[in-house]
């Protein structure tokens, strides 16, 4: 895991975050990350899912997710991200975000958060900051996402 996230971005800071996460009781949920694994056995994708807070209720937050580049544009990355939803959904979680990219993650059912009156703590364009209400029984909680601490914001 920590290579394909080294591999995936610019910097290994996404690498660090994922050992950071796996560390925090609070922030780590056991069963909500998953990997895809390539014919060689190597890990081809990524997707983590970390408890985070949205106005104080608990909801989750998608990242990082990493695809090595030389398994990028395969459907790995859409595989994992799909999985860790799903798991999320058996276990009735009620709101997932993600800070992504707006051409990417609508493919899932994410949506502007700001539709829902969910802001960041820190400037993002509206369309970067998305949310996918997995659980509409009650009502989406509203207001400022608190990351766990490894991710420094």
């Amino acid at each position: 895991m920590h290579a394909v996230n080294a591999a995936a971005f610019p910097t290994d800071a996404e690498a660090h975050l994922v050992d950071a996460l796996r560390g925090d009781p609070q922030a780590w949920l056991p069963g909500l990350s998953c990997l895809a694994e390539a014919p060689d056995g190597s890990v081809a994708a990524y997707a983590l899912l970390t408890r985070c807070l949205v106005g104080g209720v608990p909801a989750l937050a998608l990242a990082p997710v990493a695809t090595a580049p030389e398994h990028q544009r395969r459907g790995a990355g859409q595989a994992v991200v799909r999985a860790v939803l799903d798991a999320a959904r058996l276990r009735a979680e009620p709101l997932v975000l993600v800070l992504g990219h707006p051409g990417y993650y609508p493919r899932f059912g994410f949506v502007p958060a700001s539709r829902y009156a969910i802001r960041p703590g820190f400037e993002v364009p509206d369309e970067a900051m998305m949310a996918l209400v997995l659980d509409d029984s009650g009502p989406v909680p509203q207001g400022t996402i608190q990351y766990p601490a490894a991710f420094g914001i």
